[in-house]
Order: C-alpha cells, then sequence, then structure tokens
C-alpha cells in the first residue's frame, strides 16, 4: 500500500512524484516506457525549452488563453523563480535566449531527464518501468487499485501524468484520456495545434532546410487577407515550419473551414514595391556583363535562387541582367514581395509540438490540481485542456501542476 501513486514518468509525472517523495510519502511512480523521460529527452530539438523567463505573472498566464484564470493558484505556489532554484537545487543552470526562452546550459534535453531522474530516486521514490497500466479500478468516486504486470497496486491518492498525443513515438497515445473518461470526466478530443503546416508548392519543399529570414507571411482565404505575420520561417520537405508558423497553426487551421487558404511570403517587408525595383536595378546596373541565374542570388535569400528562378518560366536564366527589360525587373520584385504558397493542411499529430483537448478545468480544483469527479485523483500536464504556445510554456505547466499535485496528494 502506497501513499501515493503516479501514472506516467515525464516531466510532470517525475516532478509530483519527486515532491510527494520529498514530503516522506511512500510513493510509486509507473512508467510504461523503458525508461522515464523519453519525451522530455527530445523536447526542444533536443535542447530542452525547460520554461520561459517571463517575469511578469499576468503577463505570463495571458499565453495561456482561457486557462489563465485558474492557473492562477497553481502559479503562486510554483512559478518562474521556483522554478529557477528548483533547477538549480538539481544542478541545472539555465541561460535565456531569443523570445525569453530558458534553456539548460548544457544545450541537452536528456541532461534535465537525468538530473529529474537523481531527484526523484535521491527522494526515494520506486520507480516500475516497462509496465503499462492495464486498468484503473474506481468505485465509489474514488480509485481503489491499478493493474499492472498481473498485480494490483493500491494508495490513497493518484496522479495521473500521461500526457497527450502529441509525439506518440515517446508513449504519449492517449491511454490517461480514456481513463479519465471512463472514470466519469469530461474529455475535449485532442487536435493538433503546435504543429507545422502543408503546402502544395513543389518550390518551398525544394527549400527544405532553409530558413527565410525577416520576411512577411500574409494569410488569404478565397483571395480576402486574413492576417499577417513577420518573423523566420523554416521551409520543409512537406511545407513551412519554425516558431512562428507554429504557434499560428491554429489560426490556419480555423481558416481552413473557411475556404480555400492561400498565403505570400514578402522577402523584403521593410521596403515597398517601387524601393524594391530600384534596389533590383542598383544590384543589376553594377552586375551588367553577368548572368541573370548568378546575380539573382544577390537578390533573393540564401540558398532559395534556384528555386525562385522556377516560379520565373518567362525569363531566360541565362540571359545577361543588362537585357533583362524594365518589365521583367519589374516581375521579379513582384514575386519577391509576393511568393506564393497554397496551404492543403496541418501536419498530424505525429508531428505536433502540442496537442490541445483534455480534461476541463472546471472539473479540477486548481489550488491543488485534485478532480471534483473523483476524490482521491489528481490530473497534471498535458492532460488539462490548455492551450499554449511554443516557447517554454508547456514545460513550466508541467513543473507547476506536478509540484501542486505533488505537495497536495
Amino acid at each position: 500500500m502506497y501513499d501515493v501513486i503516479v501514472i506516467g514518468g515525464g516531466a510532470a509525472g517525475m516532478m509530483a512524484a519527486g515532491i510527494a517523495g520529498s514530503r516522506g510519502k511512500k510513493v510509486l511512480l509507473i512508467e510504461k516506457n523503458k525508461k522515464l523521460g523519453e519525451k522530455l529527452s527530445i523536447t526542444g530539438g533536443g535542447r530542452c525549452n525547460i520554461l520561459n523567463a517571463e517575469e511578469d505573472e499576468r503577463l505570463l498566464l495571458s499565453h495561456f488563453g482561457d486557462a489563465a484564470n485558474f492557473l492562477h493558484s497553481p502559479f503562486s505556489q510554483f512559478g518562474l523563480q521556483e522554478t529557477y532554484n528548483f533547477f538549480e537545487s538539481i544542478e541545472v543552470s539555465t541561460m535565456v535566449e531569443a523570445r525569453k526562452r530558458a534553456f539548460p546550459e548544457s544545450q541537452s534535453a536528456p541532461d534535465v531527464t537525468a538530473a529529474m531522474f537523481k531527484y526523484v530516486k535521491a527522494q526515494g521514490v520506486d520507480i516500475k518501468v516497462g509496465l503499462p497500466v492495464a486498468r484503473i479500478h474506481a468505485s465509489g468516486g474514488a480509485i481503489q487499485s491499478v493493474l499492472m504486470g498481473g498485480k494490483e497496486y493500491s494508495a490513497t491518492s493518484y496522479i495521473i501524468a500521461t500526457g497527450g498525443v502529441s509525439h506518440p513515438e515517446t508513449g504519449s497515445t492517449g491511454d490517461g484520456f480514456r481513463w479519465l473518461r471512463d472514470i466519469g470526466h469530461t474529455v475535449t478530443d485532442p487536435t493538433p495545434t503546435i504543429v507545422p503546416v502543408r503546402v502544395k508548392d513543389m518550390w518551398a519543399k525544394s527549400l527544405a532546410g532553409i530558413t527565410i529570414p525577416d520576411m512577411k507571411l500574409t494569410v488569404y482565404v478565397n483571395g480576402v487577407k486574413k492576417f499577417a505575420i513577420k518573423g523566420n520561417v523554416l521551409m520543409t520537405h512537406f511545407g513551412i515550419s519554425g516558431p512562428l508558423i507554429l504557434n499560428n497553426a491554429g489560426k490556419i487551421s480555423d481558416l481552413m473551414q473557411e475556404g480555400e487558404v492561400t498565403a505570400a511570403i514578402d522577402a523584403y517587408p521593410a521596403m515597398d514595391l517601387g524601393i524594391l525595383d530600384k534596389h533590383i536595378a542598383s544590384v543589376f546596373d553594377q552586375n551588367k556583363n553577368k548572368e541573370l541565374q548568378n546575380v539573382f542570388r544577390s537578390i533573393t535569400p540564401a540558398g532559395t535562387a534556384d528555386a525562385l528562378l522556377t516560379l520565373l518560366p518567362n525569363i531566360d536564366r541565362d540571359k545577361r541582367v543588362h537585357s533583362v527589360t524594365k518589365e521583367e525587373r519589374r516581375r521579379i520584385a513582384e514575386l519577391l514581395k509576393a511568393l506564393p504558397l497554397t496551404i492543403t493542411g496541418l501536419m498530424g499529430l505525429s508531428r505536433a509540438v502540442v496537442a490541445d483537448g483534455g480534461v476541463a478545468l472546471t472539473e479540477i480544483d486548481t489550488k491543488t490540481m485534485r478532480s471534483k469527479v473523483c476524490k482521491n485523483l489528481f490530473i497534471i500536464g498535458d492532460l488539462l485542456n490548455i492551450k499554449r504556445p511554443t516557447g517554454g510554456y508547456s514545460l513550466q505547466l508541467c513543473w507547476t501542476t506536478g509540484f501542486v499535485a505533488g505537495e497536495n496528494a
């Protein structure tokens, strides 16, 4: 008989188990993978965006959308400074980069996983890996036991931290959602929200791995402008990605219900068409006797020239620059101000950085993370229906809700 059983050995589960163990509780941590923290070890491109360093708590919470009001209590218990202090205590020093994204100084996600594992072990937590939970037995408004490896395990309190459904290769296959529905919770089906975008344009796909910096992307539905964003865009073999795209994928998904979604990349957002035309004329004037295909590299984002020339089929790439007409030069300027994309959809859950969906926060006492449906159950991390962008917000949610559950279970 345990005091606390934690199901799920990811970021939230390890935090909850360690904190409960530090209170002197007898804790069992169950993970169906062969080791803890499989998803944590690949997060942030393997670097682990451990938290977001926004010091204004109200502004930090605003990034969680409608969930912000529910999160004031847990964040007042374990917010930014407490998270910093915790990781310093387990010898994980952090550094802050652009957009207030904090990473471990080692730039290694596996280092964070290893430090968390060491912390959990130091708190005397029993750890069982490689054994999935087959069944959760609940009756009388409480969980009675869990079945694992043919054996029943019971505890006074249970914490479910099995994660959502993004990166299913790490074991996040939605088990927790099914259990929570069976127990009586309302669970919104997950959809990929922070996810790359698919396009049909071959010129874009041929640039896989290349980033177009400092561009403006304007999105249209049936030819009508809907919104525009500025920053960097990463070209991929299936379309477009990068933090800017990931954080706006949800908007694009919603627009696809309205009609055909297209987009245009402005590679020179700081110049209007007339100024860009003059800039190109100046570059051409300095390279009069060179072939267009060679000079084209001087006016296009690095690595994109050959692909973009395919969008100008009626202009001879071998001609000398002095033979390029004003009309042709103008067409080049117009292209660089509106590189065309036709969006065909979002990548699926397997590519999602974050998927929304989960348990309604109205069914959780967020002061303790205790279920209002099942009196000895606590629900944390990605199982909660909370939308958030990339940039450290997801892991902060895991650390915070994991701490609060671990303190109260």
